[in-house]
C-alpha cells in the first residue's frame, strides 16, 4: 500500500468513526426519558402541512391556481387509529382542495376485515370538489389487495390501477393518472401512457414509491409524479439524515426533487410503521397549488 492510499484509508476511517459517534451520540439523547416521550407522543402528532407551488408545462388557464392535496402511508394496524385519522382528514378538509390524492400503504399488518372500522368513515369524509383518487402500496398487497379495494370503494374513493381521469375545466384539460404498486411488479406505465390524450394535456401520475420517478421521468409524458412509502425515515438525525430508507425510497426519500422535466414530490406520510417514533421527520399533508410554467 502506498503512502497515498494509506493516508486515503485513514481519512476514510476518520469519517467512519466521526459519522457512527455522532449516530451514537444523538441516538442516546433521543432514547432518553424526554427524548421518548418526544418520539413517542408529540413528533408523531405534529401532523404539518406543506404548501407548494408546482409549474406545470401546458398547465391549462382553468386549472391556473388548481389545488391538490396529498396524503400517503396512512398503516392503520398500528399506531394509527380511527381517532388520529380523522384529524388528518379534518386538517386535508380544511386546505379547501380541489383533488385530494393518497399514495398508498393503508394498512400495515393485520386483517382488513377490522382495519376497515380504521378507514371507512374517516375515508368517507374527505371532501374536494373534484374527489379523491388514490393507488395501492406494497404493504396493502402483502395483507390483501383485493380486500383493500373493497375499502376504497366503500369509502367512494377511486382506486387508479394503471389507469387516469381526465379532469375538465371549461376546454382544458388535465390527466390525474396512477400505477399500481411498483415493488410488487404490478406497475404498467406503458398502460397508463397508451389512455392518456394523444395532445398536449398535462399529466400528474400517482406512484407509491418515489424511486419510480426515474422510469416515469423517461418517458416524458408527466410533469409531476406524486409519491410516499419512504416516511421521510421517520427518523432523521443532524449531519446523518435518514436512519433507514425502504427498497425503492431511498434515492427520493423526501421533498421535492427535480428528475429531468418531471417534478418529483415525496410525502412523509401521516401513519409510522414500528418502530413508531418518528424524529426530525414529522407527519405530513402536502398542498400542491399548480401553476403555469413560464
Amino acid at each position: 500500500m502506498t503512502d497515498t492510499e494509506a493516508k486515503a484509508k485513514s481519512t476514510l476511517s476518520r469519517r467512519k468513526f466521526l459519522k457512527i459517534a455522532t449516530f451514537i451520540t444523538a441516538e442516546v439523547a433521543i432514547i432518553g426519558a424526554g427524548g421518548l416521550v418526544y418520539t413517542t407522543q408529540i413528533e408523531p402528532n405534529a401532523l404539518s402541512v406543506t404548501d407548494i407551488k408546482i409549474p406545470i408545462k401546458n398547465l391549462p388557464e382553468t386549472f391556473e391556481g388548481y389545488r391538490i392535496a396529498q396524503i400517503s402511508d396512512i398503516h392503520a394496524g398500528t399506531w394509527m387509529n380511527r381517532e388520529r385519522l380523522m384529524t388528518v382528514v379534518n386538517r386535508v378538509n380544511e386546505q379547501n382542495p380541489d383533488l385530494i390524492t393518497i399514495t398508498g400503504d393503508y394498512i400495515t399488518r393485520g386483517k382488513v376485515d377490522w382495519i376497515a372500522d380504521i378507514l371507512i368513515e374517516p375515508l368517507s369524509n374527505l371532501r374536494a370538489s373534484d374527489g379523491v383518487v388514490a393507488v395501492l402500496g406494497n404493504h396493502d398487497h402483502w395483507i390483501d389487495a383485493d380486500a383493500m379495494r373493497e375499502v376504497l370503494l366503500t369509502a367512494n374513493v377511486q382506486e387508479l390501477r394503471n389507469d387516469r381521469v381526465i379532469l375538465e375545466r371549461g376546454t382544458g384539460k388535465l390527466a390525474i393518472c396512477g400505477v399500481d404498486d411498483v415493488w410488487q411488479k404490478k406497475s404498467d406505465l406503458d398502460q397508463v401512457i397508451d389512455r392518456l390524450p394523444n395532445d398536449d394535456t398535462p399529466a400528474i401520475l400517482l406512484a407509491h414509491e418515489p424511486d419510480f420517478a426515474d422510469y416515469t421521468a423517461a418517458t416524458g409524458r408527466f410533469a409531476l409524479q406524486l409519491s410516499g412509502h419512504s416516511h421521510g425515515g421517520q427518523i432523521r438525525l443532524p449531519f446523518i439524515g435518514a436512519l433507514k430508507l425502504p427498497h425503492l425510497g431511498q434515492k427520493y426519500s423526501m421533498g421535492q426533487y427535480q428528475v429531468r422535466d418531471m417534478i418529483q414530490y415525496t410525502n412523509r406520510g401521516v401513519g409510522m410503521v414500528p418502530p413508531a417514533v418518528r424524529f426530525g421527520c414529522p407527519p405530513e399533508i402536502t398542498v400542491l397549488t399548480l401553476t403555469q410554467a413560464l
